[in-house]
């Protein structure tokens, strides 16, 4: 959840630590610290932002080549100076950075407690550290000899950087179940958790597995090895991403930007695995397994947050085409079940980081039981991307706002494509209909622009609801799980409660919460239900309920029964989320925004959930 960024070269290290960190504050940003050798180990470290760090650091030494440094999202201990990262060892010697949780941290302590060691911060990092200086002291090694050592007997996930001042012309990093990549530039390298603070100054990247740690020379020269100390030949990839994907370009707010791209990153997720005229669809990894995923008796969706309503969308779409049963697992509960999978089943693994904790180890579960693995992700190289038997990735590009909005809709994309080829190939969809839907997929991005189009009318709604303390979302059918997401985004960044329902599910609980002060928002772009939907709003309206309606253009009706509504275009009803999410997107920004909150970096969340 924490963000990483070291640097060994022949550049000073302080810049180039807090641009990176800058770039990697949507990771964590309770608190930020760097570490840098100069002859000396200094290390400045400041609860707060990256700012905070900034200004701490102003009239100190920041000289020095080497240095690493990181963005907190707690887990062990509150925010603090203290526990702030980089910790140092004991003998002030070693500094380490660390994303993760280290699970067996307590009984090492008291080991170490025993040993003599004393400790100022309450987090489980620190704890590492010392493990590491004490192997390195007691067994006579060097350094990464200590932390090969150490890493055998920890329990839990990390990725890690530590510097040494007895040893300044190198750095070593590490991971399990954390990501990390290390940049390669001339006689230079650069970690960090993802590609944002590389991409500025180098193409060639190499992504660290599970269990592998790599020692990075002054000279240009990196060893990779495993846990077993066998030595690994790196495999150096290609980074594709641009500087301008991860600034704002113009947008106040990364999260408007993100919205705003939606048009174009659906159309990048759709371009060359459809063609509505000649009536195909082609995602790889389908195609790759396609006798198995065909012959599937069911599709298990493992997700969490909004990847899990993505997944419930997808439930509807693939039951509706293909008539494949398909079940929608929070990979947090998954995890813990004892569930029932065999090799008949196929898993989808759904997450924006490919790094989510707990999907990752429900893939795990489902693999051990012979499932095959789908995995759609955003970022390429993840861990879900690699340990997936076949996938797609989204191409939403870089997503810096924590709450997700062009990563869920390009899901929900590739979900669509996934649900009409695997229907396409069992024959439970006509030619017409198929083209039907494929036409109005290719449609879907000019509807969306057309819907952005809406933003100031949804301002003017947001000025009269920001100041609420509770909401309602609707929704009937396919439009459940928009409610949900809508729900969720109004959650992530105003800091309002509200709820997602089935609409039908209203009078059996909800409807005691409505009164003149509740507004409820319908998503009422449904034409199969939409009768229903009226009867629902007539029941919140009869309750003094203030109702905000998300309908079709045309639709005179709940028009003329809701408060305030938001028009939208029409669509083919099974692809109506990827238009009608778009002004909860918009609405809940701009409430957030009227609240005074920070939409980019919202309180107590960070954008990849690598811990439990």
């Amino acid at each position: 959840m924490c963000g990483i960024v070291g640097y060994i070269g022949p550049k000073e290290a302080y810049p180039i630590l807090i641009k990176g960190l800058k770039r990697l504050e949507y990771r964590g940003y309770d608190s930020a610290g760097v570490a840098l050798l100069n002859g000396d180990l200094t290390i400045l470290k400041k609860e707060g932002k990256v700012s905070d760090l900034e200004m701490h650091a102003e009239g100190k030494n920041k000289t020095g080549t080497v240095g690493i440094g990181h963005t907190r999202w707690a887990t062990h201990g509150v925010p603090s100076d203290l526990n702030a990262h980089p910790h140092v060892s004991n003998s002030a010697q070693l500094a380490i950075i660390h994303n993760g949780i280290i699970e067996n941290y307590a009984s090492l302590k008291t080991e170490l407690v025993k040993r003599g060691y004393t400790f100022k911060s309450d987090t489980d990092t620190e704890v590492l550290m010392n493990l590491i200086e004490d192997i390195k002291k007691e067994e006579e090694v060097d350094i990464e000899e200590a932390l090969r050592i150490a890493l055998n007997e920890v329990v839990g996930a990390y990725a890690i950087v530590v510097i040494d001042k007895a040893n300044p012309d190198k750095i070593i990093a590490a991971r399990k179940g954390s990501p990390l990549v290390i940049g390669i530039g001339d006689k230079e390298f650069y970690v960090a958790s993802d590609a944002s603070p590389i991409v500025e100054f180098t193409k060639e990247v190499v992504y660290l597995n599970d269990e592998e740690f790599a020692v990075l020379h002054r000279n240009g020269d990196m060893e990779i090895k495993d846990l077993g100390n066998i030595t690994k030949t790196p495999y150096i990839q290609k980074l594709e991403m641009d500087l301008e994907t991860i600034e704002k370009g113009g947008y106040d707010t990364f999260m408007l930007k993100e919205i705003y791209e939606q048009p174009k990153v659906i159309g990048d997720a759709l371009r060359g695995r459809m063609n509505a005229k000649e009536g195909w669809i082609k995602l790889g990894g389908v195609s790759e397994f396609a006798t198995r995923i065909n012959n599937a008796e069911r599709l298990i969706i493992g997700a969490c947050g909004t990847s899990w309503h993505s997944g419930l969308i997808a439930e509807y779409v693939i039951e509706e085409l293909a008539r494949v049963p398909v079940e929608v697992e929070y990979a947090s509960e998954f995890r813990y079940r004892n569930p029932i999978v065999t090799s008949k089943d196929v898993m989808i693994a759904i997450s924006q980081s490919g790094e989510t904790a707990d999907t990752l180890a429900a893939i795990e579960i489902a693999k051990e039981r012979q499932a095959l693995i789908f995995g759609i992700c955003n970022v390429i190289g993840s861990s879900i991307s690699r340990v997936s038997h076949a996938g797609a990735y989204t191409h939403a590009g870089p997503e810096i706002g924590v709450a997700s909005t062009k990563a869920f809709s390009t899901q929900v994309a590739i979900l669509m494509l996934m649900a009409l080829q695997l229907a396409q190939k069992k024959g439970s969809i006509s030619a017409s209909r198929l083209r039907q839907i494929l036409y109005e997929l290719e449609e879907i991005p000019k509807k969306i622009e057309e819907a952005l189009t809406l933003n100031d009318e949804i301002e003017r709604i947001a000025a009269k609801y920001f100041e609420a303390e509770n909401f309602l979302y609707l929704g009937r059918g396919i439009n459940f799980p928009v409610a949900l997401e809508g729900a969720l985004k109004l959650k992530e960044i105003s800091y309002i409660h509200a709820e997602g329902y089935p609409a039908a599910e209203m009078k059996h609980g909800p409807i005691a919460l409505i009164d003149e002060n509740m507004p409820v928002l319908f998503i009422a772009t449904n034409k199969s239900a939409h009768e229903k939907i009226v009867s629902n709003i007539q029941e919140v309206k009869a309750r003094k309920g203030k109702v905000i309606a998300v309908i079709n253009h045309a639709d005179e009706v709940i028009e003329g029964l809701a408060d305030d509504v938001i028009r939208v275009p029409e669509t083919e009803e099974l692809l109506s989320p990827l238009v009608s999410i778009v002004p909860l997107q918009l609405l809940s920004y701009h409430i957030a925004l009227m609240r005074n909150c920070n939409v980019d970096q919202p309180r107590n969340l960070a954008k990849s959930v690598t811990v439990e």
